[in-house]
């Protein structure tokens, strides 16, 4: 087999891809389900303790404050110590954390818990995407990371349905449905989490399931990708840190995130009131049809993207696609219609994930990749934090349930618009006239 051979690296990647990527999508799917629950939860925990609408909305927002605190010093933790025991350490902690909630009773208790998920949580996603950069050379990478989030719409494909059962449950044992719902899928999360320790290996070289010719053949792949990364890329974690490509990338990830989060955090609630019918079980099979079609999308385009190299003109397509489906669900009440607009909606901002990730892993390597990697997905995930507070403001501000996901959508479309602004070329590298007289100074 020679090394350099593209048809071996590429067998390689696919038996890779094979080990490692089943295993990262339960956790990912896990991970989806434990923060986007609350939406299922929503009614019947405000029934029973009295949170107000706005109470409801902090809550779900101020996990991302525990999040984007903790992010960076947690991957590089990861980066110093392995992912295989860092991330059995996040999936456990966050998996009981997530099981208390079933003690959140209070206005208190609940925003505590929801920020302690927060911080049990940093670092497991910005995790994943620079333990994939270890294992994937650039020219797989986008195809890995789709695979990797086929997590979130398979987490309400089948979690959708699981969490309108779970409430179901409400009565037995004397617990009601909500405290099911986050007891099992919290232990489910903390089950994986051990599981995590003895399934993932740290770097190639420990890969006993790969041949010592695959092992040599995927590591210079990598090598590569490194020297060409360190030659355009920050050298060390404070210089990724203040780098103005990485803060341009995260101003763009918050927008995508406001979109996702304030959607995702009130969708089983937008399509009971499609449907004329409460959250349960028949809600959580009707909410799964969005995420079936962004699983499809996302299995599509991100191997399109690394064939042509399209990866920008992908993204903006599919943020623009995003933004027009958020839009338009918050002014259509037939049923159809409004569920073909979440469809086009998820397909979007689920799909665009991915290639967005092409472009910070094109230039960090090392520390720098697993600290700038982290600021990115931080400061973008503190949109999760804004977009319930900024979809209830919109709400109240302009008396209409429609104002705050024309809102919401609007900052989608300012991602595109940012992306195909800034990023001159499908290469990853971005080259706008207003960003690269900063980069040379940074350097």
């Amino acid at each position: 087999m020679k090394q350099n051979s593209p048809t071996s690296i590429e067998a390689i990647n696919s038996k890779v891809m094979r080990r490692l990527l089943p295993f990262l999508l339960l956790m990912y799917v896990l991970a989806f389900l434990d923060r986007a629950n609350i939406g299922f939860a929503q009614k019947a925990l405000q029934h029973d303790t009295g949170l107000s609408n706005a109470a409801f909305a902090f809550g779900a927002g101020v996990f991302f404050i525990g999040y984007a605190l903790f992010e960076v010093p947690s991957n590089l933790l990861l980066h110093r110590v392995g992912a295989r025991l860092w991330m059995c350490r996040i999936m456990v902690t966050w998996g009981l954390v997530s099981a208390a909630m079933c003690f959140a009773h209070t206005p208190t208790a609940f925003y505590t818990i929801r920020f302690l998920l927060g911080v049990a949580e940093a670092g497991f996603f910005p995790g994943v995407i620079y333990y994939l950069t270890n294992w994937f050379p650039q020219s797989s990478r986008a195809r890995a990371v789709g695979l990797f989030y086929f997590g979130a719409p398979l987490a309400f494909i089948f979690g959708s349905p699981l969490s309108g059962l779970l409430l179901d449950l409400h009565g037995v044992f004397g617990l009601v449905g909500w405290q099911w719902l986050f007891l099992i899928e919290g232990g489910m999360a903390a089950a994986v989490g051990v599981w995590a320790f003895w399934y993932l290996d740290n770097q190639p070289e420990d890969a006993r399931w790969l041949e010592p010719a695959e092992r040599r053949a995927l590591r210079a792949a990598l090598d590569e990708n490194t020297r060409t990364a360190a030659a355009h890329g920050p050298r060390n974690i404070l210089a990724a840190l203040c780098d103005r490509r990485v803060l341009a990338l995260s101003a763009i990830y918050l927008l995508i995130q406001m979109s996702v989060y304030g959607v995702i955090f009130y969708l089983p609630q937008q399509v009971a009131a499609l449907l004329g019918t409460t959250v349960g079980f028949h809600v959580g099979l009707v909410a799964a049809l969005p995420w079936l079609c962004a699983l499809i999308v996302t299995w599509i385009v991100p191997r399109r993207a690394d064939r042509t190299g399209g990866h920008r003109r992908w993204a903006v397509a599919l943020l623009v696609l995003a933004g027009l489906g958020i839009g338009a669900s918050g002014l259509m009440h037939n049923a159809v219609f409004g569920l073909a607009a979440l469809c086009c909606a998820a397909s979007g901002f689920i799909a665009a994930q991915p290639l967005f990730w092409t472009f910070p892993t094109r230039y960090l390597t090392g520390a720098a990749a697993a600290g700038g990697i982290a600021l990115i997905n931080s400061l973008g995930g503190l949109g999760g934090f804004i977009a319930p507070s900024l979809r209830t403001a919109a709400e109240h501000a302009f008396a209409s349930t429609s104002a705050g996901l024309l809102a919401l959508g609007a900052a989608s479309l300012l991602a595109a618009l940012l992306i195909g602004t800034l990023f001159r070329r499908d290469s990853g590298a971005l080259t706008a006239e207003s960003i690269t007289p900063l980069v040379h100074r940074a350097r």
